[in-house]
């Protein structure tokens, strides 16, 4: 694995960008972007789509959204933290106070609009869960009303499909796998973890799990029969919808929730996570133990993160990138027997303050030999690969 130059990646662009936790998109050239310009007492909730390979801002949707008061405050200040979705020339965007938009991925024209807190009740700033396309359906978790936590709607129309659950929504993002032979959509909801029939919304199976919206953040990950819900292992049956817990023994919500800011990888048998002390865990993942433990990649603290992007993992070389709250990039090899740095760098300094500190959130994405950040105040486009 070949090290970062040690004058740091090289910056292509850098583009102002307001307060919001949402990831950056890359598609077909175009990086698309949300955030919020707070002009007490107005709010303007925006996407931007900038250009790939330059950083010119191409054109900007902006709608205004009734933001309480203390949406306003210096320290405070958070944006539409729902990440876009792209598919066949379209872009979705919903907002922090339920605003959702479809618009045109090339012109930014709005093809149509609905209001979840109107329709559904969706409260203001309750999800940065982000949404999920399924065939002609957007699945959106929403903790809407009644019985509507979780909603299908045509992606072309906007019009309701089905609606789930009613149950209070959270920031975990839904996924589909398939088990016992049946496709199934997960949604992790301050209740539960519930398995949908994603055509109908009939609940297939469902496990009680009670968390705080501040915990129930990392999006559900699978490998085999494995199904990791932020620290809950789950062990899918094969012969019909249903689950079983494999560990941990305790319901104590502190031993169910690994990271209550970053998703854990699960690969080759074993899981590689954050925790909410700071730390870089190796777990087995068919019983939980422990192989080790890692400091220093971020600050022993609270609200610290360490995303996983790995690079290699199929083949078995544990080639992974790191993106942790401090904006930093690290290359690493994570295998069951320890942790390899072989380089990092800064891409961002963190500005949004938390706890006394300041970090830097959002994850990063990647596409076409670059790395994409931001924070609550620009998006850097650095090259990773040396032309």
């Amino acid at each position: 694995m070949e090290a970062f130059p040690s004058e740091g990646l090289k910056i292509r662009w850098r583009v102002p960008v307001g307060p919001s936790w949402s990831s950056p998109v890359i598609a077909d050239g175009h990086v698309y972007v949300t955030d919020v310009v707070l002009q007490k007492p107005k709010a303007t909730e925006r996407l931007q789509c900038i250009e790939e390979s330059s950083g010119k801002v191409l054109w900007t949707h902006a709608h205004e959204a009734p933001y309480p008061d203390w949406g306003f405050t210096p320290g405070q200040e958070n944006g539409p933290s729902v990440t876009p979705i792209v598919q066949d020339g379209k872009v979705w965007m919903l907002g922090a106070m339920g605003g959702l938009y479809c618009l045109d991925a090339k012109t930014g024209a709005t093809l149509w609009q609905k209001d979840l807190a109107k329709d559904y009740g969706m409260g203001g700033f309750s999800t940065n869960a982000s949404p999920l396309m399924d065939g002609e359906k957007i699945i959106l978790v929403i903790g809407g009303k009644p019985d509507a936590g979780v909603i299908a709607l045509d992606k072309n129309s906007g019009k309701e499909i089905w609606h789930a659950l009613d149950e209070a929504s959270a920031n975990s993002s839904p996924t589909i796998l398939e088990a016992a032979g049946k496709r199934q959509l997960i949604v992790w909801t301050q209740q539960s973890v519930s398995a949908l029939d994603p055509n109908n919304g009939e609940a297939l199976w469902r496990q009680r799990l009670l968390t705080s919206s501040d915990n129930t953040v990392s999006t559900p990950v699978t490998q085999g029969d494995l199904l990791l819900i932020g620290g809950l292992m789950l062990k899918l049956d094969q012969n019909k919808p249903g689950s079983s817990i494999l560990w941990p023994d305790t319901k104590a919500v502190s031993h169910r929730v690994l990271s209550n800011t970053s998703t854990a990888m699960l690969t080759e048998g074993h899981v590689y996570s954050a925790t909410t002390k700071g730390e870089l865990v190796c777990l087995d993942a068919q019983t939980g133990a422990k192989l080790w433990t890692k400091d220093g990649l971020t600050s022993k603290a609270t609200g610290t993160a360490i995303h996983f992007f790995p690079q290699g993992t199929s083949n078995g070389n544990g080639s992974v990138l790191l993106y942790t709250d401090q904006g930093n990039l690290i290359r690493a090899k994570l295998t069951p027997q320890g942790y390899e740095e072989v380089s990092r760098t800064k891409l961002l300094e963190p500005v949004y303050t938390f706890s006394g500190r300041k970090l830097c959130w959002s994850p990063p994405a990647f596409a076409n030999g670059c790395v994409f950040a931001r924070n609550e105040k620009e998006m850097v486009c650095a090259e990773l690969k040396r032309r």
